[in-house]
């Protein structure tokens, strides 16, 4: 197959972003398949643009980088700006290029125009992955007005359903909403998945280790520090640890990062530190010294059904999660032991978690070890990309 996949955030293991398209793209490429992404720059990826229109290949994946960038830093008008630019520039190759199989992955919801002109113009088989559900997510954390622009919104999101071929949600919980509200339609989930070759390695000490953490046991958060993250709760955490030997490292950037230094410094614990972006190669190091990983996102229903790449980091670094969410992800860790769930308002609740996992080697072992066996087997990279390209096959009936 030509395989033509939109996906603005597009990125290898040498950025600090989620190599999800490039974990699966280069396996449909040693699959014998032809592979284009129309990206754009990301300031967490290590995709970069010598001009408007560039073109790249990575192990076989050819690569056109649209320079569109986005950065959750930006506001949100400039956001939506430059991805509707994006998309307006996506749609000419939708309409031009020759290919067999078209995929969208969303968000942010304007990439859906090329798929639906695709669709629409040249009768294509098109896919509609769903990475979040937007915009019923902007609509709750009251980024899309109530008014006109969220009847816009939810009207183009039907519309890029109804021309999907198929829908690729990526949990359990965004299958459901989309069966819920557009029952009948054909869904595949394929979730974010671990990457053991880049996770899973010997303990290892990372470049730059504060001098102030010592022997401290370490507890990491390694993703976003955006608006829906909910960082703020394992930040506050941190006030009732001061006399414990625990270092909180909270890898990654964000529009909220600012205001999370400002509130470490006002729990009085000088074990809070801020890595900023660093490469993923050196994330695993990070991971690898750690007793567990945070998994947090702000207690809005949509948010529950999320798929974070931070928690497919963790079990694929066999390290068990800490996590907050009350959907799908809470029924993983209570099915298959591999972390605990906490109250997304109760930051004691944190700390308690913290506390035990430091002091119970033998739960903690239990706990990382089931981790990585969910990385191997349920959520296995190779696997996961081997069912996503037979469910591409399927548009094809013979």
């Amino acid at each position: 197959m030509k395989i033509l996949l939109f996906y603005q955030y597009f990125g290898t293991p040498k950025g600090s972003w989620s190599t999800r398209a490039y974990e699966l793209t280069r396996r449909w490429v040693q699959a014998g398949h032809d592979v284009t992404v129309i990206t754009a720059p990301y300031d967490k990826s290590d995709i970069n643009s010598d001009g408007f229109i560039s073109r790249q290949e990575i192990e076989g994946v050819k690569l056109i980088v649209v320079d569109s960038g986005d950065s959750n830093r930006l506001s949100t008008p400039v956001r939506a700006l430059r991805a509707i630019r994006f998309a307006l520039v996506s749609s000419y190759y939708a309409l031009f290029r020759s290919y067999d199989v078209l995929i969208a992955s969303s968000g942010p919801i304007t990439i859906g125009l090329p798929m639906i002109l695709a669709k629409t113009l040249r009768r294509k088989r098109t896919v509609f992955e769903v990475r979040d559900l937007w915009p019923a997510g902007g609509i709750e954390l009251g980024l899309i007005g109530q008014g006109w622009q969220s009847k816009l919104a939810l009207w183009f999101e039907a519309l890029c359903y109804k021309k999907a071929n198929l829908i690729v949600p990526c949990s359990p919980g965004m299958e459901a909403s989309v069966n819920k509200r557009f029952p009948g339609r054909n869904t595949l989930v394929i979730p974010n998945a671990s990457d053991p070759e880049v996770f899973q390695i010997a303990r290892t000490r990372p470049a730059h280790v504060p001098e102030a953490i010592g022997e401290h046991s370490i507890f990491l958060y390694a993703g976003s520090l955006g608006l829906m993250d909910d960082c703020r709760q394992i930040v506050a955490a941190m006030e009732s640890l001061k006399d414990q030997p625990i270092s909180l490292v909270m890898v990654g950037d964000g529009a909220e990062r600012q205001e999370l230094e400002n509130q470490a410094k006002e729990t009085g614990n000088p074990n809070i530190h801020f890595l900023g972006l660093i490469p993923k190669t050196e994330v695993a190091k990070w991971f690898s010294i750690a007793v567990a990983s945070f998994v947090t996102f702000k207690d809005f229903e949509v948010l529950h059904t999320s798929s974070p790449n931070k928690m497919f980091d963790s079990f694929a670094a066999g390290v068990p999660v800490i996590q907050s969410t009350k959907g799908w992800i809470k029924d993983l860790v209570e099915k298959h032991h591999c972390g605990i769930n906490v109250s997304p308002s109760d930051p004691e609740d944190f700390a308690v978690a913290m506390k035990r996992l430091m002091t119970d080697d033998e739960l903690r072992a239990q706990m990382a070890a089931n981790a990585a066996d969910l990385a191997k087997t349920r959520f296995n990279r190779t696997v996961l990309a081997e069912k996503y390209l037979t469910g591409l096959k399927e548009l094809f009936p013979q």
